[in-house]
């Protein structure tokens, strides 16, 4: 690819400040959209008649979609820009809600959270790459925390204002105006955002280390782009850093959080909001603090930030399921807290992901990453749905505190192997790096 003579700006300009606003926007939209299930979980296995092997695939079919677009989305971004693949992932994600606010079967209402999940799936990378190609290479990390940060508030709009519109109206007003707030912010991306700064011919990947700059001339070949960022190390160790930190959060959020504080811990609706709640804020207050250590120990951070968040979430998981009887509520929110890691210390896995890949395939490792975190989250949920269906627990009438205590032992396994594989491909990544030896054969 022809690289270009120039760098970005210095500071950037209102405008650039204009689109990253109208971007984040969008995704805290976006957000709502994939954590609007989570917050009425109860009310949709009543909608539905759903057990919960079937209210787990409404999640899983979302998040698989999500997870698999990860990589087209990354090569489309390379070869379109951001405005036309936001456009298109807002106008999908309405026509979900809007699916979901009619669907009269499960059939019909999982075919919504294949629309959703698809159009969800390009947003917060288009949104990433704005931040590229907007904002100089140095603030670079610390807009994409930012953009991260701001983005989960849609997990609170999910948890008060919609669960609340729900209880005072009908379940086709309620996610008909989401559709409907879809349809806004289709037309606002579409008039808004910008791929690139009009002084510069052509958009643009950048290398957050580097700086250096180059024009996207043409669609790379995926096959190879995928092998490639795969290939070395540093991709793989993100991938792994990806998939063990933020599943139990997102399994927790997204779908079983609310059953298991109501329905098995016997908390009533508002105190179970409220515990979430503390999670997306506390996820909020640490993402800076993450981010700023991993910025301060650039070859340490995967024993002193990710393995530690995951050791975090895995002593307060099995603490409130190890109890006899229902944990004290200080003890839910603890839970809350430690789920909260997982978010922000994800985010060290784009960290890898950009240190070790060039900027012409960095599209292509990112997506690669971002997929290690939803494919988790889909096996815990999925597992955690099946494991509550074998006890005869399927359905908010049968859950109970034990059946739960159960099944939220499926996502153990899961944080053991993340971990051996962070291990292992830290290691390796330190030798490519020349920061340990060779092992000897």
């Amino acid at each position: 690819m022809p690289q270009v003579p120039h760098s970005p700006v210095s500071t950037p300009g209102v405008r650039a400040w204009i689109i990253w606003s109208v971007g984040v926007a969008a995704y805290v939209l976006s957000i709502t959209n994939r954590t609007s299930l989570g917050a009425v979980g109860v009310e949709a296995a009543d909608r539905f008649d759903a057990d919960a092997s079937t209210l787990a695939l409404f999640a899983v079919v979302q998040l698989a979609v999500y997870g698999g677009m990860q990589i087209p989305i990354g090569v489309l971004l390379d070869r379109f820009g951001s405005r036309p693949i936001m456009t298109i992932g807002m106008l999908l994600m309405a026509a979900g809600q809007l699916t979901m606010a009619l669907s009269p079967s499960i059939g019909i209402a999982i075919f919504a959270r294949v629309l959703l999940g698809a159009g969800d799936a390009a947003i917060f990378p288009a949104v990433l790459r704005l931040v590229a190609t907007w904002f100089p290479a140095q603030r670079g990390p610390i807009m994409v925390q930012f953009t991260g940060i701001i983005g989960q508030t849609g997990q609170l709009i999910a948890l008060v204002p919609l669960a609340a519109l729900l209880h005072a109206t009908t379940w086709s007003i309620t996610f008909g105006s989401i559709a409907g707030l879809g349809v806004l912010f289709t037309i606002l991306v579409a008039l808004v955002i910008r791929n690139h700064p009009a002084e510069r011919g052509a958009d643009v990947t950048v290398n957050t280390d580097t700086g250096v700059i180059r024009v996207v001339t043409s669609a790379i070949d995926t096959g190879v782009g995928i092998r490639a960022a795969w290939a070395h190390p540093g991709t793989r160790l993100a991938f792994w850093s990806h998939f063990t930190t933020p599943f139990a959060g997102t399994a927790f959020v997204l779908l079983w959080g609310m059953p298991f504080l109501t329905a098995a811990e016997g908390l009533d609706a508002a105190h179970a909001a409220g515990i979430i709640s503390v999670y997306v804020v506390s996820g909020m207050l640490l993402g800076p603090i993450i981010g700023d250590l991993s910025r301060r120990l650039p070859n340490h951070r995967s024993l002193a930030l990710v393995l530690p968040a995951v050791g975090v979430q895995m002593a307060a998981w099995i603490a409130v399921i190890a109890l006899p009887d229902t944990a004290p509520i200080w003890l839910l929110y603890v839970l809350a807290v430690a789920l909260a890691t997982g978010g922000p210390a994800s985010m060290i896995a784009f960290d890898h992901a950009r240190t070790h890949n060039p900027s012409h395939r960095l599209s292509t490792a990112t997506g690669v990453t971002n997929a290690g975190g939803f494919i988790a989250a889909l096996i815990a949920i999925f597992l955690i749905g099946l494991a509550l269906d074998l006890q005869g627990a399927g359905t908010p009438e049968t859950y109970t505190l034990e059946a739960f205590r159960l099944a939220f032992l499926m996502p153990i396994p899961l944080w053991i192997i993340g971990t051996t594989f962070i291990l292992v491909e830290r290691k390796r990544t330190r030798i490519r790096m020349g920061l340990d030896p060779e092992r000897r054969r």
